[in-house]
């Protein structure tokens, strides 16, 4: 997939204990509705004119671009939190700026924390800033748990 056929985005997250930290990776990317996706790790560019998506539809097994920030851990009463947040210029042609954080605490500081990294990542770049759009997700872990959040980059065949 090239990234210039790049339309649209779709933001998710999701949570999982497991037997194993990586079980818990795998549920967290099944509850995040990806998990039978074969994740390409992109890094933090969202190009312009994309759309947000509400739902989106994937086939079994497909590459899948994907910006995310997870974490995992096997420190039972923990508090563990991941974050992504895309800053988009007033420039529509222009791109925008993607982070992700993850950390041991509420997701509603990792929700803050990545958008003040958005909105300095647009600034790094001399853009203003038109929205920052976001999601987080919290887990107090059992025995191994993960959390995971993600900016899906993908081509809607009729975007808006």
């Amino acid at each position: 997939m090239q990234l210039t056929s790049i339309n649209s985005y779709y933001l998710t997250c999701g949570k999982s204990e497991g037997s194993t930290e990586l079980n818990a990776f795998d549920g967290a990317l099944l509850n995040a509705k990806i998990g039978n996706m074969n994740l390409l790790k992109v890094s933090s560019i969202c190009p312009p004119h994309c759309n947000e998506l509400i739902e989106i539809t994937l086939k079994k097994g497909q590459l899948l671009p994907v910006a995310y920030a997870h974490l995992k851990s096997s420190d039972s009463g923990k508090l563990i939190s991941s974050a992504v947040a895309i800053a988009f210029p007033k420039d529509k042609n222009e791109c925008g700026v993607i982070m992700e954080f993850s950390m041991f605490g509420p997701k509603e500081y990792a929700e803050k924390k990545v958008r003040e990294m958005a909105i300095e990542a647009l600034e790094l770049r001399k853009l203003e800033l038109l929205e920052i759009k976001s999601i987080s997700i919290e887990h107090c872990v059992k025995n191994c748990g993960c959390t995971f959040a993600a900016v899906v980059l993908h081509k809607e065949k009729h975007a808006r």
